[in-house]
C-alpha cells in the first residue's frame, strides 16, 4: 500500500516559513514534517509514497535525491576525481519515494488526480503533508476493510482555539481553557479504493473535501472513522511552534516509532 501525501500548497497562513519554502518542509526538531509523516507511516509497516509537490517543489525534490548526504556523515574528496563516501546509514533505507510534480496551483483533487499512474489499480491512503496524529493505522485500514465502501475519512474533536466562559444570567460560573468541541471534523488520512479517482476527474480547480467526498456521501459510499487521540495540524507559525515544543519536550505522540 502507498501513502500520497499533499505537499503542494501555498501555506499562506505560515508566511513567515512558507516564503522560502514549502511548508511540508517546514521543521520539526530539525526534520521536516514531511519526515515525521512518513516516519509515522513506516512504523505500521507503509514505506512506499508519493509526493503531490507543487509550491517550492524543487526543495522537495532536491531533499529526497540528495537524502543521503542531508541524514549522514560524509567525506569528500574535492578535484578531477572526486569521491564521496557516506558513513554509517541513515534508517531510512527501504523507503520508496515518488515525487510528482502536480502543477503549483492545482487544487487538492487535483493533485490527487494527477498521481492516478502511481497507485492504478490499488488501495491508497491520502493524507495532507502537514498533520500529524497518533492514530492507530492498523484499526484504520481494518475498519476501511470491514465496511466495504469507496472510501474512509478520518476524524477527530479538536480542542477549541478559545476558552469558554460560563454564564448564568449575568455571573460568570467558571471558565474553561480551549475544552474538546462536540462536533467532528476531518484529520484527513483518507482511505480510497481506486474507484474514487472516478469522482476526480478534471479536478484542478476542485478541493477534494468539497464535491469528492461530497458525491461519495450522498451515494453513501464514504465512512467515517473517529479518531479520539492527538492530532495536531500545523497551519500557522503559532502551531509549529507547538509542535517543536512537544518534540523537543519528549512529549511528541505522533512519534509511534523507535
Amino acid at each position: 500500500m502507498k501513502a500520497v501525501l499533499l505537499a503542494g500548497g501555498l501555506g499562506t497562513r505560515m508566511r513567515e516559513e512558507t516564503e522560502f519554502r514549502p511548508k511540508p518542509m517546514v521543521e520539526i526538531g530539525g526534520k521536516p514534517v514531511l519526515w515525521h509523516l512518513m516516519k509515522f507511516f513506516s512504523a505500521f509497516g507503509i514505506t512506499e509514497f508519493v509526493v503531490c509537490a507543487g509550491y517550492k517543489g524543487e526543495q522537495i525534490k532536491e531533499y529526497f535525491l540528495n537524502y543521503a548526504a542531508h541524514n549522514n556523515d560524509f567525506t569528500i574528496t574535492l578535484g578531477k576525481n572526486s569521491n564521496l563516501v557516506f558513513h554509517d546509514d541513515h534508517l531510512e533505507s527501504d523507503w520508496h519515494v515518488t515525487v510528482a510534480d502536480t502543477g503549483a496551483n492545482t487544487l487538492t483533487a487535483g493533485r490527487v488526480e494527477r498521481i492516478e499512474r502511481y497507485v492504478a489499480g490499488e488501495r491508497f491512503i491520502v493524507t495532507y503533508g502537514d498533520g500529524l496524529a497518533d492514530l492507530d493505522i492498523t484499526k484504520l485500514l481494518a475498519f476501511h476493510e470491514g465496511h466495504g465502501r469507496k472510501a474512509t475519512i478520518t476524524t477527530v474533536r479538536p480542542l477549541s482555539r478559545f476558552g469558554l466562559v460560563d454564564v448564568e444570567g449575568s455571573l460568570v460560573t467558571r471558565f474553561r481553557e480551549k475544552p474538546q468541541m462536540d462536533d467532528w471534523v476531518s484529520a484527513g488520512f483518507f482511505v480510497f479504493e481506486p474507484s474514487v479517482f472516478d469522482y476526480l476527474r478534471n479536478g484542478d480547480d476542485v478541493m477534494l473535501e468539497h464535491e469528492p467526498l461530497a458525491q461519495l456521501a450522498a451515494e453513501r459510499e464514504l465512512a467515517a472513522y473517529r479518531h479520539e487521540g492527538f492530532w495536531q495540524p500545523m497551519d500557522t507559525y503559532r502551531e509549529s511552534v507547538l509542535l517543536n515544543e512537544m518534540w523537543d519536550g519528549g512529549h511528541a505522540p505522533w512519534q509511534v516509532w523507535q
